[in-house]
């Protein structure tokens, strides 16, 4: 049998290689090889070798050549691309998604990101998951610069969490230009395995303006269509409000700032039926208007789908559905304290004053 290649050691080569072995903090991979070594220099063959520390006979020879090749030296690591794999710098990641932006685009994607650190885009999306971030995603916002924020906001919050006694809260606003559309192809049902489907183009036939008045109580909504949203119109609605409403009752209407409902002739109304009490949202603050979570609800689940061929045919549906609505009709309960609210703000106004601030320097 060939006989393998004699070890011989220097004593310092000996001394070290003895206290690896002796080790207590290093690793077992560590320690392992230096056991070959010591075997091999006090001429135990690789066979012998192997079977002694339960491992193949061809790593003892590799590792062998390797310290007749470099030492001590050329048995402390593994050779490039061996071993275990770097970690992955998730705080890199995280500050490079937030903080930069790639060349020539304005957010960053899996694959983009990868190639800049010379990871794979897996990696990037676990770390992007784990940290909640969302390149692709973005919201919209705008903070309120009204002077009477703070005051209008505690109002209008008041009479959500606390409305006063024998009186009721409507949030009224108009949802305008709600559109009648008819596709240019009858879509497929919903299916097995298929979602359904509309055509992308559409054929306009009209538009109405709803005008919605929900109670914060129960979560009932008097409504009425109109082709118009002029002042005339809000008159109208506002003696509707008036004939439906208990006339015991003190009314409290939460409104937005549109020009219509301060109107002269609305005032004058107003003055002469004094159990109607109007709160203005701030401006830029429609959120605060409840009406708002009803009209997404009558946007999502009757018109974004639905096919009219005529305004009549919109107005229809959306008599329908709230008609079904108010048969069972539940509040959109408040929970969030005005203070809350004011100091998300300021947070808001301050950074949007930083960013500002850096932007001119």
């Amino acid at each position: 049998m060939r006989q393998a290649t004699p070890i011989m050691l220097t004593d310092e080569q000996r001394i070290e290689l003895e206290r690896r072995v002796r080790s207590q903090t290093l690793d077992a991979r560590s320690v392992r090889r230096a056991r070959i070594v010591l075997l091999a220099a006090d001429g135990t063959g690789n066979h012998d070798i192997a079977r002694r520390l339960g491992i193949s006979r061809g790593q003892v020879i590799s590792w062998r050549n390797r310290f007749m090749a470099g030492g001590i030296a050329g048995i402390s690591g593994d050779l490039p691309g061996r071993g275990r794999k770097p970690t992955i710098d998730a705080a890199e990641i995280v500050r490079v998604t937030t903080q930069t932006k790639p060349e020539g685009a304005t957010h960053w994607s899996t694959r983009k990101l990868a190639a800049r650190l010379g990871i794979s885009d897996t990696s990037v999306l676990k770390v992007w998951r784990a940290n909640g971030l969302k390149p692709h995603l973005v919201k919209s916002f705008k903070v309120s610069r009204d002077p009477k924020f703070v005051e209008k906001l505690e109002d209008i919050v008041g009479l959500y969490m606390s409305p006063p006694e024998h009186a009721l809260v409507l949030c009224c606003d108009e949802k305008s230009q709600v559109q009648a559309l008819d596709r240019t192809q009858p879509g497929l049902p919903l299916k097995k395995g298929r979602a359904e489907t509309m055509t992308h183009d559409y054929k306009r036939n009209g538009t109405t303006t709803l005008f919605a008045a929900m109670s914060t109580l129960d979560g009932s909504v008097i409504s009425r269509c109109a082709q118009r949203h002029r002042h005339v119109e809000w008159l109208d609605f506002l003696r509707q409000i008036n004939r439906e409403t208990p006339k015991d009752k003190a009314l409290h209407l939460v409104c937005d700032n549109y020009a219509t409902h301060k109107h002269p002739k609305v005032k004058e109304w107003l003055e002469k039926h004094p159990r109607f009490h109007v709160h203005f949202t701030p401006t830029s603050a429609s959120w605060l208007n409840m009406v708002e979570r009803f009209f997404r609800s009558i946007s999502t689940d009757r018109l974004e789908r639905g096919v009219f061929r005529s305004v009549p045919e919109l107005i229809a549906a959306i008599e329908e559905y709230i008609a079904v609505h108010n048969q069972n009709p539940k509040p959109f309960v408040w929970t969030a304290k005005a203070n809350d609210i004011l100091q998300k703000v300021i947070r808001a106004n301050s950074h949007l004053s930083s960013k500002k601030n850096e932007a001119l320097h």
